[in-house]
């Protein structure tokens, strides 16, 4: 544990929830409900499963708390500082797989099991991806607002919903072979948990996502800065470069099949 107590043993072959990389070579798991430490002596990653010291953010995904937390480095060059936290929607019925994995593809619109359609989607492994709530048609104005109004539970067949503010995040700043840890935690999360938008069934506007940026959205203001909890270094990056998003929003072409 933190404070040096032994929680407990696991066997051989046993596999780990691995939250974290420590300077020192020892590993940060998931034990218990609670956060243990095993060293990487006795620890073995899986093929296709080795952390990426490279990349900028590690992303960790709570399913059992619906809740997305990227980690930037701190001055060891460890993923230890908690960077901004998203709601998000992981798969019904464990559809969504444990363990560590390493972003490949991007796309700017994708096709989704069910002849549906996500925004900024961002592979994480085989048919999982994270991307938007889905659209039924390549129409930013066609959302699947029924099932925007989950986030924050359980709802896909297996990817992780996000905003469109969110996707769109991860899409610009998390290149490809970005560390994804997905896990189950009871434990509180470093970042208070995001309070997801709920959208009114009965409004007009109903069919945009509240946090597109495309200027063509008809919700107000009040929800561009989405609903992420962000540190104070996020926010800077916001005020810095959420300019930019203007000159890469998603076209309307299709970017390949599922």
């Amino acid at each position: 544990s933190a404070d040096g107590q032994r929680l407990g043993a696991v066997g051989q072959d046993t596999p780990l929830s691995v939250t974290g990389r420590c300077s020192n070579g020892w590993y940060r798991i998931d034990y218990d409900g609670g956060v243990g430490y095993v060293s990487g002596e006795y620890v073995a990653e899986a093929p296709g499963g080795k952390q990426n010291d490279d990349a900028p953010y590690l992303i960790r995904v709570n399913r059992q708390q619906n809740i997305v937390t990227v980690y930037s480095k701190d001055a060891n060059g460890d993923y230890t500082v908690p960077y901004k936290a998203m709601a998000c929607s992981v798969g019904l019925d464990g559809k969504t797989p444990t363990g560590t994995y390493n972003t490949t593809d991007k796309y700017t619109w994708r096709l989704l099991s069910g002849n549906v359609y996500g925004q900024y989607a961002t592979r994480i492994t085989g048919h999982i991806l994270f991307h938007s709530v889905p659209y039924f048609t390549k129409d930013k104005s066609d959302l699947e607002y029924e099932e925007f109004n989950k986030l924050g539970q359980a709802a896909s067949l297996g990817c992780i919903r996000l905003t469109v503010e969110d996707a769109k995040w991860i899409y610009d700043n998390c290149p490809k072979g970005t560390t994804v840890v997905i896990y189950d935690s009871a434990e509180a999360e470093p970042l208070t948990p995001p309070t997801p938008v709920r959208i009114d069934t009965n409004d007009s506007r109903r069919g945009w996502d509240p946090t597109d940026p495309d200027p063509a959205n008809p919700w107000d203001d009040a929800y561009e800065t989405g609903t992420a909890i962000r540190s104070q270094a996020a926010w800077d990056q916001w005020d810095a470069q959420h300019e930019a998003w203007m000159s890469s929003l998603t076209p309307t072409d299709p970017q390949g099949w599922s």
